[in-house]
């Protein structure tokens, strides 16, 4: 872990190494491509802690690859924290051990950066790329269950009868693409929606990005293709500044020769116009903070591993606590 001083004032921390595995595994070229240049300020405010003796708090921080850069990432806390990774996932974030009675009133963490988001567009019937072909670390955990994402029983089933009739693995995918899109619907209403279940997906056929991914990981994996889950935040295509309301979340999955290639089916479904374009891209319009499910952070949280992480996790004493509220804001910068 490394240590860092803080104050008041603000402090500016080097982000700008991608994590292993990260760069050139994937037939994309954002030389050229669409981008979009912004400044994100994620906000958190301390609720009332009293009580409490020790309140323990992990902050998600985004870092650079091949789709995006970052830079000028500052954190303005009023509170001592070290900068930290975890290692199935290489996320990175700011982690503090906070004494409650040394808290100042109404406690607020700023983290501001600018960021570069390119376009992530694959060619899916273009040549196979050499450097695409050397298989990254992570796709064993790629092809691994999640708590809330299991890969036998009512997943397993309907991935072997969604690709039964196809022979290579990009058309298995597409089957389970175009199954998602016309099974699912974006539906945030009533109870259960909001936690990437794959089996409240099967059932409910209703659910938020989460939900749609959950599903199609669940049955990608279960058919034996890696695929990941990636968590960030949204940029309005008609705005140019303004809040963000929530995280929105995506896929990735492995092809050998072709590498890490780009799914958003609830944007697919949500926008059918950009139904084929979103199978093998994402757009410019977002910023990726984490990867994986069942996070485990280091120092190691006293609950269960996060089922994703975005928002900033606490624990005050060693249970959760639900005290850090947050706010998220953008405005796009010009080019130089």
């Amino acid at each position: 872990m490394k240590k860092l001083s803080a104050s008041l004032v603000a402090l500016t921390v080097g982000l700008t190494v991608a994590a292993p595995d990260d760069r050139t595994d994937s037939a994309t070229s954002p030389v050229g491509a669409a981008s979009r240049m912004f400044e994100f300020t994620y906000t958190i405010r301390l609720k009332d802690a009293s009580g409490g003796k020790t309140l323990h708090l992990w902050i998600p921080v985004p870092v650079s690859d091949d789709q995006q850069e970052i830079s000028k990432l500052e954190i303005r806390s009023p509170v001592p924290y070290a900068m930290s990774e975890e290692t199935e996932y290489h996320n990175h974030y700011a982690y503090a051990e906070i004494d409650v009675s040394r808290l100042p009133q109404a406690p607020e963490i700023v983290m501001t950066f600018r960021a570069t988001r390119h376009e992530n567009r694959v060619a899916l019937d273009g040549p196979a790329r050499v450097a695409a072909t050397k298989r990254p670390t992570d796709l064993k955990r790629s092809l691994k269950p999640d708590r809330l994402v299991p890969l036998d029983g009512v997943i397993g089933d309907l991935s072997r009868a969604q690709t039964k009739s196809s022979k290579k693995p990009i058309e298995k995918a597409r089957a389970i693409y175009d199954f998602v899109l016309s099974t699912m619907r974006y539906d945030k209403t009533g109870d259960g929606w909001g936690r990437g279940d794959a089996i409240f997906a099967c059932n409910a056929k209703k659910g938020n990005c989460t939900d749609f991914h959950a599903l199609f990981i669940g049955m990608m994996r279960a058919a034996g293709i890696p695929a990941r889950f990636e968590i960030g935040f949204p940029l309005p295509r008609d705005k140019s500044a303004g809040d963000i309301s929530g995280y929105h979340c995506w896929a990735q999955f492995w092809i050998d020769g072709l590498g890490w290639i780009p799914v958003d089916a609830s944007e697919a479904w949500k926008d059918p116009s950009r139904r084929d374009y979103f199978f093998g891209a994402h757009d410019a319009n977002r910023v990726l903070f984490t990867r994986g499910r069942d996070i485990r952070l280091e120092p190691p949280q006293q609950g269960d591993p996060l089922n994703y992480f975005v928002y900033p996790y606490a624990e005050l004493d060693g249970k959760p606590w639900a005290g850090a509220q947050t706010t998220f804001s953008f405005r796009d910068l010009q080019s130089s």
